[in-house]
């Protein structure tokens, strides 16, 4: 038995490869039976999430502009409008080269990304296009960048500028250098203050992660060092000035998908994913241990179910995701 199946109190693995939910099939096969994306049983789950399940109940509310909801409440429609359905997509391994999933990508880049800095706003601008630049938030840049990546956009020019304004403009204070002056930190001061917004590094830092390690640009990896040494001083989920503190509660309780907000299992899963097995990483990996239950399954304790376009999993119950990614985050962390 692999030594990280030893900290779980039985192996759900099968109950992962259930066929009811085909983007969790996917995913085990691939991540945790280390299947390769040409095996039979990895095409089948993989084309299955397009056709069973989230991702064509998804599709069928999507409109003909290419969004849900109102075009111009892209963000403001939380959690229905079209930035929080592509991250939705992005977690759930659809199928990017699908026209529609194409068409939702292109509506975000015209409205949602700013011309002037490549970073993606909260708002539309009506009076230059694209998006606000007043409106520029780290978040959702981080957010919008992973899930283009993800969904095949890598390679589009507009999704390298979005790269560029996180390697470009993303801090990493912890109450120890002066807050920048001028734009965008004048603007979004809650994310930028003497200590920067948690949510935003943590977005960053996975989108960051999404791109192939052999195209990743010295601006990249030295971004992402600096991303992952912030979290690193936090031990993940806590204060660093005070390590008896949790940075925020609600951090403890593991929810997916977690839009802007995050927790310590999302957090463990990007640093494992990165290849860190740094020891300021045990208490969270404790944490993630001490929370299964007795058939080593995760509780879905986090939700904003009833504001999604369709419920996913139920609150209180053994989830499928909570307990995939906390696998994955384990199996790399004890390889």
């Amino acid at each position: 038995m692999s030594y990280w199946k030893s900290v779980l109190k039985a192996d759900p693995t099968d109950w992962l490869l259930e066929t009811d939910n085909p983007s969790v099939r996917y995913f085990a096969l691939k991540d945790l039976l280390e299947k390769p994306e040409t095996d039979p049983e990895v095409v089948a789950a993989k084309n299955e999430i397009m056709h069973i399940g989230l991702v064509p109940k998804l599709l069928g509310k999507q409109s003909d502009q290419g969004c849900w909801e109102a075009p111009d409440r892209f963000y403001t429609a939380k959690y229905k409008g079209t930035v929080w359905q592509l991250i939705i997509l992005a977690e759930l391994g659809a199928d990017g080269s699908d026209e529609r999933i194409k068409k939702a990508c292109e509506f975000i880049l015209e409205n949602s990304q700013d011309h002037e800095s490549g970073g993606f706003s909260v708002w539309h601008s009506a009076k230059t296009g694209g998006g606000r630049h007043s409106g520029v938030v780290p978040c959702l840049t981080g957010n919008m960048v992973w899930s283009l990546i993800i969904l095949g956009f890598f390679a589009d020019s507009r999704v390298e500028r979005g790269i560029n304004w996180i390697t470009t403009y993303q801090r990493f204070d912890d109450c120890n250098e002066p807050v920048p002056k001028g734009w965008p930190y004048d603007k979004a001061t809650g994310c930028f203050s003497k200590h920067s917004c948690h949510m935003g590094v943590v977005k960053a830092l996975k989108a960051l992660a999404a791109i192939p390690v052999h195209k990743r640009s010295d601006d990249v990896k030295s971004t992402i060092d600096a991303a992952a040494e912030y979290l690193l001083i936090h031990h993940v989920h806590k204060r660093s000035h005070d390590f008896s503190r949790v940075s925020k509660p609600g951090w403890l309780r593991f929810g997916f998908p977690l839009m802007y907000q995050t927790d310590a299992l999302e957090i463990l899963g990007i640093l494992t994913a990165l290849g860190y097995m740094d020891e300021r990483m045990q208490e969270a990996v404790d944490l993630v241990v001490s929370k299964q239950d007795n058939d080593g399954r995760w509780i879905l304790e986090n939700t904003f179910n009833g504001r999604f376009q369709t419920n996913i999993e139920q609150k209180g119950k053994p989830s499928k995701w909570i307990t995939l990614n906390a696998l994955r985050a384990l199996k790399r962390f004890y390889s």
